[in-house]
């Protein structure tokens, strides 16, 4: 597996604001073949990458969604071209607030414009272009990704022939602009920040664990904790102090300690709030006169980040236009995270899913 970069020109965002040059990560897996027809491209959550299969020289585990990309899996590189790139606005190698402002050669910080999902989607639009694909035979992934597909559906529904978004939303609701917020005020309360200046001096680490902690509460369920944690203790019997003495509050250290050595803390902050900005509720969805393209909605039970209701209002949506939807909550207990555990459901819908869409 390796890494390739597209770089062009400008790109035009939502805010009005130009942003140029831009570079986008990204890694391909499988062929295109000569109609170009078997293109899929997989879309990443928050902080996700480029490296969604296989191993990476210098990565020290395989790519984020590995046990669903490779041959005989969901999305099969037997018979699929499969894509996946890093977002703007992120640091997994795209263009993002850490990079070169070209006006200045320092890094853009906190002087980096403001970008949208509708953002993401036009500048991975310059990388289908560039990779000679007419139409998506499917865009699909979960979370933050599940949001970039349903973007490519209302802003490019003629280039692609099915979506698949899982564990997703059409709109963020106040609750999840709130744990978004949360976030980001831990990071600029953090003195290390320095107004997004940081660059040079270190990250601000502390507040960006924090965020990151507050995050894996909202990823898991009540049950799975239970099942995870309980009310183990890492040590024998409480020692009356505020070190990690629960198994679940050393995990949560260790998971904050870990993300700030892989992420930077003003990409968390420009894309929580491109998160919180996305919002194709009502008629938004739809292009008029445009076809509407084939959808596998996929939800988990447990999930009370992107709980069911949500992925039903697009079922909703879809059949309002009598587009044809399938929609399936799966009977998980890993709460938000299950799409990132429950390989084995997800194979098995979207394998077939994508077979019947690729059909002659």
């Amino acid at each position: 597996m390796e890494t390739h970069s597209l770089t062009f020109d400008r790109l035009l965002l939502a805010s009005g604001q130009e942003l140029g040059p831009v570079t986008l990560a990204y890694q391909t897996y499988g062929r295109l073949d000569e109609k170009g027809g078997n293109a899929i491209l997989l879309l990443h959550a928050l902080t996700g990458d480029a490296h969604v299969a296989g191993l990476v020289a210098g990565e020290p585990k395989p790519g984020w969604w590995d046990p669903m990309v490779g041959s005989g899996k969901a999305f099969d590189t037997d018979k699929y071209f499969i894509v996946c790139s890093n977002v703007i606005g992120g640091c997994r190698g795209s263009t993002g607030p850490g990079s070169a402002d070209p006006k200045t050669g320092k890094p853009y910080g906190i002087h980096f414009p403001v970008i949208t999902i509708a953002d993401m989607v036009e500048a991975q639009r310059h990388l289908m272009d560039y990779l000679n694909v007419p139409t998506w035979l499917a865009v699909a992934g979960g979370s933050m990704g599940g949001m970039q597909a349903l973007q490519w559906a209302a802003s490019y529904p003629e280039r692609v022939r099915s979506v698949i978004p899982i564990a997703t939303t059409l709109k963020h609701s106040p609750q999840q602009i709130a744990f978004d917020e949360v976030g980001r005020q831990a990071i600029m309360a953090d003195p290390d920040w320095r107004g997004g200046e940081y660059y040079g001096h270190g990250q601000p680490e502390r507040g960006l664990a924090v965020a990151r902690m507050i995050g894996h509460i909202t990823y898991m369920s009540d049950q799975s904790m239970e099942e995870k944690f309980s009310r183990r203790m890492k040590t024998d019997g409480f020692k009356f102090s505020f070190d990690a003495e629960f198994e679940v509050e050393g995990y949560l250290r260790n998971r904050g300690a870990h993300f700030v050595r892989r992420f930077d803390a003003n990409s968390y902050l420009y894309v929580t709030r491109a998160m919180d900005y996305f919002d194709l509720s009502g008629d938004k969805l739809f292009k008029p006169g445009a076809p509407i393209p084939r959808f596998l909605v996929v939800s988990f039970k447990s999930d009370w980040l992107y709980p069911s209701y949500q992925s039903r209002d697009i079922v909703t949506a879809l059949r309002s236009r009598h587009g044809d939807v399938t929609y399936v909550e799966v009977n998980s207990t890993y709460g938000h995270d299950a799409f990132l555990v429950e390989y084995d459901e997800q194979t098995r819908l979207i394998k077939s899913f994508i077979a019947k869409t690729h059909a002659p």
